[in-house]
């Protein structure tokens, strides 16, 4: 079965990247956007809100699809976001996160990815 999921691209006032340090306590921690799997009642919109708030602790607001990752064994949905309020903190009911970040282009092209094969697109982002 394909796992379903959705990430948040947020960018702040200063061009950085809202990004999480995460990881299985056993495993190399790597940074990521905000993002997660898709609970069963969930939109992907709705999934992505839901991620922002439990890996960071801020709300947002969808602005627009902006990236789509499709193959045999993932389909994610990566959306434009604002920031709309919260306050950095972890709630991670899987307590795989380990910190929360603002990024800016040049930490981006040298963090260890949990998907490595993001970071073209990542770096995209940035104006």
């Amino acid at each position: 079965m394909k796992w379903l999921g959705a990430a948040a691209i947020c960018l702040n006032e200063n061009n950085q990247l809202l990004m999480v340090l995460q990881g299985t306590v056993d495993e190399e921690k790597t940074w990521t956007v905000p993002s997660g799997g898709k609970e069963a009642t969930e939109d992907f919109k709705t999934c992505c809100i839901r991620e922002v708030y439990e890996e960071t602790g801020y709300t947002v607001d969808i602005i627009k699809e902006i990236y789509y990752k499709y193959n045999e064994v993932v389909e994610v949905r990566y959306f434009q976001t604002i920031l709309t309020g919260g306050q950095m903190m972890i709630h991670d009911p899987d307590e795989l996160i380990y910190d929360i970040a603002w990024k800016s282009k040049e930490e981006v092209a040298l963090l260890p990815l949990t998907f490595p094969e993001d970071r073209v697109f990542l770096l995209s982002l940035f104006k």
